[in-house]
């Protein structure tokens, strides 16, 4: 060392893949504060690195997690139906994959310490995960607390599963403490060691049991859908079981959501097509649904990063999901649809009513498709109750569509009498094209000739009308026939059959005008929504005695139906027959059913409703061009442009997405592949985190105990928290914000301590030694952290009180205090730790 002190040496050890900056003794003050600097800031970027490739890595995890089968499943009526089931659930997902994924940096470091040390314990990974643990539970959980807009709170839904997980949270680092400084002191057995893994699967599956309530059905072999609906059997093959169901995040509920939505919106938009609406009421589902916490992990990274905005990506899914789902539709009901590059000719309308005192009118014959070239159509008018010379004036040529025309009109004439006569009718009919191959239906037009000498008689155009119950409002045709003079009163109302007023549809009564040669009205019907996909039931519409209004004829009518038939004059008798009369049809039957298309689209858009499909990538292409690309990522849609911040953090980050573009696709594989190379890639930049991780705490004279709870944690544990502070503000319920917390601290013990010291005692077993562990350090910081958890929890319980009514926000000012307490608590945390490191006050 020559004539160096003790304070000119660096005691730094090469890492596994870093070494040393060397020289390590006589090194200036000013040299030692730069060396730190640079390791601060290659560890801030290599934190920068790791989340990045854990994103990767939680896009795996969700597209796997998100998979889903159908399954029959026979209703107690014996009935089968299709259920979409997710293969995994969601608890088991969250305490397994998902906190895997959140928390892969802790475990791996804690797993690539005891190789990089030789088997030995070390400080840095532990004291990572006691620190990251404290971190979750006390920091996050104050952020959360405290970014709830004004006036509004969240409760934790599943609040048996948050019970489980905070007791195994709290045990975990009790056991931590019972094996090191009790059950065997300053060392790990075998026993102990495998027993600490074998804890997380008892985690999983006692968090399980307190999701789906199992120890009630704990001797029966039921199975949880991805909607809640318990089922009973083997295989594909399952049936309903007669217990309690839990529909909380029910298929039905997210339909019902959907439908009220879409109901919603056409009210708002009524001039606006379905097909529109239908995208608008999905965006907004897939908006406002449920969202894992791997969605937020990854959303809030990515707006950090400059990638852009997930949410902002929902409008062009849900316009691609809509025609995804409408061409399958279409597919499935085995449609073929017209070549739309082909021409097409037809009539539009292809019916229409005319007065026989009208004398000339036309009629459309439009093209659609392909119209660069020229065509001929030939048409003929054809008898049909009228008679062409008497009634109407035959007609017979063709049409020249010359290139660019899309419509062409076709002139007829009708010819009038004084005679009263029913309504008649004749054909037009298009016969043949030039080029061949151009007429597509309808291909014939019918005209209804109405006599304008009559009162008209008045009817239903038709006497069964099936509705869907989707469709808000339904018009109702009246039809006035057989003459068209004078201006007519029509009583009418609605009657309940099985359809019950105001239940399924609303009450109407009322009266429609026709004024004089008015030959069409409409009664307005509004039908209930009901969210029923089963729905029929009927009720009906009557018409009343019609009444002619302000007319001369009328008035001698009603005197001379006052007369015995042998006193009327020819006058009267004329003026009878020319009284408006109710026709064979005058009472309606509704039948209100279930709209089989609407209800697949539903339920085909509910299942695309899925926070995967927003994460997941297909492509190479895709990823790369996503990492060259700086996307804007306020929330706000109306902003196009990226910010300069935007700008800047993908510069400092373009490496790093360039870099891990290269990670298979999630398509590819369903997701398994991307899972391991992804977890690999976590692993190597984690070894590298650790390495300068501790060169750095060396540098500065500070020990690897204090790095790991001060630094490492927090660099570790600043995405999970801006994507809980995310969930908080944006989810319903707290869970996917602080419920998760819990689950993941155990998960982080029994799986990064755990698969740890299983491997080093092993190893020393194997060599004949005993793996040693120092108690010290690490038993006075989990002692600390399980006395804010219990508080903490202990608060947490409070605050669902109806004071605060639940775990996050709630009035302005306690919300601030419990996330002050809160805080305070890890810097009394942090502080203790660290003194009793470096021996200030005695451990205990």
């Amino acid at each position: 060392m020559g004539n160096a002190t003790y304070e000119d040496i660096i005691h730094c050890v090469d890492g596994l893949i870093i070494p040393c900056w060397y020289p390590l003794n006589n090194v200036a003050i000013t040299m030692k504060v730069l060396r730190g600097s640079v390791y601060f800031l290659i560890l801030a970027y290599l934190f920068i690195g790791v989340s990045i490739i854990s994103d990767r890595f939680m896009s795996s995890i969700e597209v796997i997690t998100s998979q889903e089968k159908e399954v029959n499943v026979r209703k107690s009526n014996g009935d089968t139906q299709i259920v979409v089931v997710r293969i995994w659930n969601e608890t088991v997902a969250n305490l397994t994959l998902m906190a895997l994924g959140s928390s892969a940096p802790e475990i791996l470091l804690s797993v690539i310490e005891i190789y990089a040390k030789n088997f030995e314990a070390g400080d840095l990974g532990p004291g990572t995960i006691v620190g990251s643990a404290a971190y979750n539970l006390l920091v996050i959980i104050a952020i959360c607390i405290s970014v709830i807009p004004k006036g509004e709170v969240r409760r934790i839904k599943h609040l048996g599963v948050f019970f489980v997980t905070a007791t195994w949270s709290i045990f975990a680092y009790v056991w931590l403490y019972m094996i090191l400084a009790y059950i065997s002191p300053g060392e790990v057995e075998i026993w102990e060691a495998t027993l600490t893994f074998f804890f997380f699967p008892l985690t999983v599956l006692t968090a399980y049991m307190a999701d789906r309530k199992m120890y009630k059905y704990i001797q029966k072999d039921y199975r949880m859908n991805r909607h809640g609906v318990i089922v009973q059997g083997e295989g594909d093959n399952l049936e309903l079981g007669n217990t309690e169901l839990n529909l909380d995040d029910s298929h039905e509920e997210i339909k019902h959501e959907y439908i009220t939505t879409l109901k919603d919106l056409k009210q708002q938009h009524p001039a606006t097509d379905l097909a529109t609406l239908e995208r608008m009421a999905h965006e907004m589902l897939l908006n406002k649904g449920p969202k894992s916490r791997a969605f937020y992990r990854i959303q809030a990274t990515r707006k950090l990063m400059g990638s852009g905005d997930l949410l902002r990506r929902i409008s062009e899914r849900a316009q691609s999901d809509l025609s995804e789902v409408k061409a399958e539709l279409l597919r499935e009901s085995g449609n073929a649809e017209y070549n739309q590059s082909s021409c097409r000719v037809y009539f539009e309308p292809c019916k229409y009513t005319v007065l026989e005192s009208c004398g000339r009118f036309e009629i459309r014959v439009i093209r659609q498709g392909d119209i660069d070239a020229a065509v001929t159509i030939d048409y003929t008018t054809e008898d049909g109750t009228a008679t062409s010379g008497s009634d109407y004036v035959e007609a017979k040529g063709s049409l020249t569509f010359n290139p660019g025309d899309k419509e062409k009109k076709l002139t007829l004439e009708v010819i009038d009498d004084e005679v009263f006569e029913p309504d008649e009718h004749f054909f037009v009919r298009l016969s043949s094209s030039t080029p061949s191959g151009c007429l597509v239906s309808p291909t014939t037009a019918t005209v209804i000739i109405l006599d304008d000498d009559h009162g008209g008689l008045f009817k239903f155009e038709a006497q069964n009308h099936e509705i869907v119950e989707s469709v808000g409002t339904y018009d109702l045709k009246v039809v006035r026939c057989s003459g068209a003079r004078g201006r007519v009163i029509l009583p009418y109302w609605t009657e309940d059959g099985t359809a019950k007023a105001p239940k399924e549809y609303e009450i109407n009564e009322g009266e429609l005008v026709f004024e004089n040669n008015e030959s069409e009205k409409t009664i307005s019907l509004t039908i209930t929504e009901e969210d029923s996909y089963e729905k029929d039931v009927l009720f009906y519409v009557q018409l009343g005695e019609p009444q002619m209004s302000g007319d001369e004829v009328a008035s001698l009518a009603a005197e001379a139906e006052k007369k015995n038939p042998e006193d009327r004059t020819e006058r009267e008798k004329i003026a009878i027959l020319g009284k408006p009369r109710l026709g064979d049809t005058i009472r309606a039957q509704i039948r209100i059913k279930e709209s089989k298309e609407f209800k697949n689209t539903v339920d085909k858009l509910v299942q695309r409703a899925n926070a995967s499909l927003l994460i997941g990538t297909s492509s190479w292409k895709e990823q790369f061009v996503e990492a060259m690309t700086v996307s804007p990522s306020d929330d706000d849609a109306n902003k196009k442009e990226p910010s300069s911040l935007d700008y800047i953090m993908h510069v400092l980050t373009v490496f790093w997405k360039i870099l891990f573009a290269f990670v298979p696709p999630t398509d590819i594989f369903k997701g398994y592949l991307c899972f391991v190379v992804s977890i690999f890639c976590i692993g190597l930049v984690t070894a590298v985190i650790g390495d300068v991780a501790s060169h750095f705490g060396a540098t500065l004279g500070i020990k690897d105990s204090v790095t790991a709870i001060v630094f490492v944690a927090l660099g570790t544990s600043i995405p999970d928290t801006f994507a809980s502070k995310v969930a908080a503000i944006h989810d319903k319920h707290a869970d996917a914000s602080i419920g998760n917390v819990t689950g993941s601290n155990a998960v982080n013990v029994f799986l990064g301590i755990g698969v740890a010291w299983s491997i080093a005692a092993v190893y020393h077993w194997a060599k004949g030694n005993v793996f040693r562990v120092d108690p010290g350090n690490l038993a006075f910081s989990v002692t600390n952290f399980c006395s804010a958890a219990v508080i903490t929890i202990i608060v947490l319980v409070l605050r669902r009180s109806k004071m605060v009514g639940g775990e996050l926000g709630g009035p302005v000012c306690l919300k601030y205090c419990t996330s002050a307490f809160l805080f305070t608590l890890w810097i009394i945390y942090l502080v203790l730790s660290t003194l009793e490191v470096y021996d200030v006050i005695e451990g205990y």
